[in-house]
């Protein structure tokens, strides 16, 4: 007996390979289809893998991982040749790049003025882009920058003076703005007005008591670099030992005290001397507590000074008190000569009318008058050595500051009031 069922085919390794042929075909078309998709809509293919690799970002590592795990071996290989054919190309642009530059340099060296013109140009045009290029680099490089062009300022000092001038007359308004926008402080413009009301006070009073005026000795900054370099050259010369830096340290540290603070360090040691005689002690030397008060005070500024002994202290001693003693002298010396001017520009009838009558009295007595100027100098002199201080002086020294002053008094003219038949005399103005 047959029926249907006999005749329909029974399921069996036939069908199910029927099956994965299809599903293969279907895959294998579609995969056409996105190949053909990519070729036609490369654009519209990449936004979408963008989107999605941005949208599975884990996913992604983790297929990559596993991937690499499976294929150690093939990942290994294909990152080998990933580096090959990335240092291939940066060697191949490395040589393009230096072609390029040699071609270029070539042809700037046959056309200069072609190359200059065309920078001047291009400054012209980009201004704010060369001084966006200047501040940034600037920023990056500012000590290099500085130095170098400190180390311009201070080979040429002169130069940089008459600049500065020229730059000053061309831009007066720009200046006075400069001035204007710094005062409009009220803190810097109150200490200025101090400093000028200081100064000028300090000015009438030396004026006054007959003394010459503040000296001061401007020290540019050029010339304050080159002392400093000097000074670390000097000690940091390896060929000179360690000794001699400490003494030359210690003795220049000395001297500079002494002349700066002389004067305050004096007072200390005449008030102690004056102490211990009122308490009955030995008396003792003003000058030898001064110094030794300095030497104290000294040795706390100075860095070093373990290789000293008592022998290189005292030779730095000696060598302060002697400078001291010399600028001190030449002190005093410019102080009597303008307190001479001083007195007998003050006093030049008083003098002219004694000078006159000294002048007359040697005549009559047959001694030489001498010089009607020589005559009012050493009148003055007698009157004003008893108010200066001449400690440092000697009379040769008070005798050089007569002289000195007889030279610069005015110009003398006749005097119709005081002369004498035998020997003219003049009177000062």
């Amino acid at each position: 007996m047959s029926g249907p069922i006999d005749e329909e085919p029974a399921p069996g390794i036939g069908s199910a390979d029927r099956t994965a042929a299809q599903d293969e075909a279907a895959r294998a078309k579609k995969r056409e289809q996105n190949r053909r998709y990519r070729e036609h809509h490369p654009e519209q293919y990449a936004e979408g893998r963008r989107r999605w690799v941005e949208a599975n970002r884990d996913r992604v590592r983790e297929t990559n991982r596993r991937w690499r795990a499976e294929h150690l071996e093939r990942a290994r290989e294909l990152n080998r040749d990933s580096m090959r054919r990335t240092v291939a190309r940066k060697r191949r642009d490395a040589e393009q790049r230096a072609r390029g530059r040699e071609r270029a340099k070539r042809w700037r060296e046959a056309h200069p003025e072609r190359v200059r013109e065309y920078q001047k140009g291009w400054v012209q045009e980009n201004r704010e882009k060369v001084r966006e290029y200047y501040n940034r680099y600037y920023a990056t490089h500012r000590d290099e920058v500085n130095a170098r062009a400190t180390a311009r300022r201070d080979a040429d000092p002169d130069r940089v003076k008459q600049v500065r001038k020229e730059w000053a007359e061309r831009n007066k308004d720009r200046r006075a703005e400069h001035q204007r926008e710094r005062r409009r402080d009220p803190e810097v413009y109150r200490a200025e007005l101090d400093a000028n009301a200081a100064a000028r006070r300090l000015k009438r009073r030396l004026e006054r008591d007959g003394l010459p005026p503040k000296r001061l000795h401007p020290s540019s900054a050029a010339e304050r670099r080159a002392r400093e370099r000097e000074a670390a050259a000097y000690f940091g010369d390896p060929d000179i030992s360690e000794h001699v830096r400490q003494f030359s340290a210690f003795a220049a540290t000395l001297t500079e005290h002494m002349l700066e603070h002389g004067d305050r360090m004096r007072e200390f040691a005449e008030a102690y001397v004056t102490m211990r005689e009122r308490m009955g002690l030995p008396s003792v030397d003003v000058e030898q507590v001064t110094y030794a008060r300095a030497v104290e005070v000294v040795t706390k500024q100075v860095r070093r000074i373990d290789l000293l002994t008592s022998g290189d202290v005292a030779a730095a001693v000696r060598s302060t008190m002697a400078w001291v003693r010399d600028v001190e002298r030449r002190r005093q010396f410019d102080s009597l000569v303008t307190a001479l001017l001083a007195h007998i520009e003050s006093h030049v009838e008083r003098l002219s009318e004694e000078a006159a009558f000294e002048s007359r009295a040697r005549h009559v007595r047959g001694k030489p008058a001498g010089s009607f100027e020589s005559l009012v100098v050493q009148l003055a002199t007698n009157e004003v050595v008893e108010e200066m201080p001449m400690s440092r002086l000697t009379v040769r020294d008070a005798r050089r500051a007569a002289r000195a002053a007889s030279l610069r008094i005015p110009i003398p003219v006749e005097s119709s009031t005081f002369s004498s038949n035998s020997a003219p005399h003049q009177r000062l103005m």
